[in-house]
């Protein structure tokens, strides 16, 4: 699909994912999403797998011989020497174990066990086989909160709040199970069937319902909404392989309702497919324009240019990105920021610039080995340095936290537009030379309200049980649908959630939780709204006190 749609030279086939404690995240609502909402997507994608997923080419699986660790490491010195982006003596690397071997090349060079290659390729292809539910231990109890439309668990009746009990016969609930034997209960392959006895939302009858596996397909579009009545809002979170496609249907939707501008959220975007990286730059160019380019020691130079059928080729764009923007994502906004098509609004991206192939063994395992580097239209590498060595490269944000780079304090990576004034999106950029996309307005890191008893709420989720025990039954769908712009949770609720916190023995620092009410408030309208209106309910209401957003809507004017 995307090879029909980029103009290319050449095109290999590679990508790459690298461990999660590298991205570590820093922003309320994704810390959200992953602690406090806990979420499993359970149709056999599992979200919360070890890496964080990066960008490549695609999936080239060229199957090997070996079979023990011994002849597996002959193997991969074979190919790192045959392959490598950079020369390397593999000479002193023959008594070291893999990942050893790995670390003294590159961050982002990788073994992939069997189970990790298998689960980034099932979740970047954007299907996989299950049955197509989101659920969260409520009280023990495992309750639906979200339902694939058209899935089989959709067309077998279960729905949104209903709680299950058992799965083929085995209780769930109750019994504090951990999530990958509930999870696993749902894999399968399509057409195989699964009982589940559940109780529909204000039952006191169980049913028992036997659902169908089956394919399931998930949008690599997160959320896409009008934010105004001229101004549309898309959210990706990752690059997969529908991304490209995904993003102009969901752009022909929102031009039907008026959109003449667009925001384009990658923030905490770990990459994903390059060709979904150049499939959706495809979409904001006019024809001919060089996308990015591609070099290593043993790959020649590989260009990539925009075909001029794009989408979205005119309207006013913003881009917004943030210290997890990496890989894939930071092409996309490279290309925008080099070409002058659109502003970068934000904190500096992550400043990974190392393209992978992939190279599997016979036993599902999987080598990720770095062989080029890619370059913006301008030349320049996005690549941070990685001289300091694993450890420091693994800890990078952290420093950037430290030394006010993150929250303004540190003003030398504000800009990296050189401009007189103002940020003009008709004339291509000189960008000042430092790992990642420097954004052209900056937008510091908000850590008011961000404490210690603030971070124990979400971790130990007491706002989303909150959500799912007292809200869902104070506020109904109908009316979060229809005032969710202008709504608020109230003092009242706020003063019923102390009373819940306290029912819950949950120890109450009153400083600090006043300090941080507002956060408190904003959270649980934004889970309340997923809860109804799924993803794009999250970021309709997220989005309404995010400054991210606003500078972004300031500078589209």
């Amino acid at each position: 699909m995307y090879e029909n749609r980029v103009k290319k030279i050449h095109q290999p086939a590679n990508f790459h994912k690298f461990a999660v404690t590298l991205m570590k995240k820093n922003t309320r609502y994704n810390l959200l999403i992953a602690l406090s909402y806990s979420i499993v997507l359970i149709a056999g994608m599992i979200l919360g797998i070890k890496f964080i997923k990066d960008q490549g080419f695609g999936v080239q699986r060229s199957p090997q011989l070996a079979n023990t660790n011994s002849e597996k490491l002959d193997e991969i010195l074979h190919i790192i020497n045959k392959n490598y982006v950079d020369e390397i003596n593999t000479d002193s690397l023959h008594n070291l174990p893999i990942d050893s071997v790995l670390h003294q090349l590159d961050p982002h060079s990788v073994y992939l066990p069997p189970t990790d290659a298998q689960d980034m390729t099932d979740n970047l292809e954007g299907n996989f086989e299950g049955v197509g539910i989101e659920y969260y231990m409520l009280n023990d109890t495992m309750m639906v909160t979200g339902v694939v439309k058209d899935g089989p668990a959709y067309q077998a009746g279960i729905k949104l709040g209903d709680k299950i009990l058992s799965i083929d016969s085995t209780m769930v609930s109750g019994r504090m199970l951990p999530k990958d034997q509930l999870t696993g209960r749902f894999r399968g392959k399509s057409g195989t069937g699964v009982g589940v006895v559940l109780l529909h939302n204000g039952s006191t009858q169980p049913n028992r319902i036997m659902v169908t596996r089956g394919k399931v397909n998930i949008s690599s579009i997160d959320a896409a909404y009008m934010i105004n009545n001229e101004t549309g809002y898309v959210r990706i979170s990752k690059f997969g392989a529908n991304t490209d496609s995904d993003f102009s249907a969901a752009a022909a939707n929102l031009k039907a309702k008026g959109m003449k501008k667009l925001i384009l959220d990658l923030r905490d975007n770990g990459g994903g497919y390059f060709t979904a990286a150049t499939g959706l730059a495809d979409q904001f160019l006019p024809e001919n324009k060089l996308i990015v380019y591609t070099q290593g020691k043993h790959e020649p130079r590989t260009d990539y240019f925009s075909t001029g059928t794009g989408a979205f080729q005119n309207g006013k764009l913003a881009i917004l990105i943030n210290e997890n923007t990496a890989s894939a994502s930071e092409i996309v906004a490279g290309a925008i920021q080099d070409l002058g098509r659109g502003i970068i609004v934000g904190r500096r991206s992550f400043g990974k610039g190392l393209v992978q192939e992939q190279f599997a063994f016979n036993d599902g395992s999987a080598l990720n080995l770095t062989i080029a580097r890619y370059y913006t239209p301008s030349g320049r590498s996005i690549q941070k340095s990685y001289k300091k060595g694993y450890d420091a490269y693994k800890h990078e944000l952290d420093e950037r936290m430290m030394d006010g780079e993150l929250t303004g304090d540190r003003t030398s990576f504000k800009d990296s537009i050189e401009k007189a004034e103002g940020v003009n999106v008709n004339i291509p950029k000189r960008i000042k030379p430092v790992g990642g996309i420097q954004p052209d307005v900056f937008v510091k890191l908000d850590t008011a309200g961000y404490n210690r008893f603030y971070s124990t709420l979400v971790s130990k989720k007491i706002l989303s049980d909150y959500v799912f025990n007292i809200l869902t039954f104070r506020y109904s769908a109908a009316f979060v649908e229809q005032n969710i712009n202008t709504f608020n949770i109230s003092d009242n609720d706020f003063k019923d959630f102390i009373g819940f916190m306290q029912r819950r023995n949950v120890p109450i620092d009153r400083f600090q939780l006043y300090n941080s009410k507002a956060i408190i408030l904003n959270d649980l309208k934004a889970l309340l709204c997923r809860y109804y209106l799924g993803d794009v309910g999250y970021y309709k209401a997220a989005n309404q006190s995010d400054n991210a957003v606003k500078q972004a809507l300031a500078n589209l004017q």
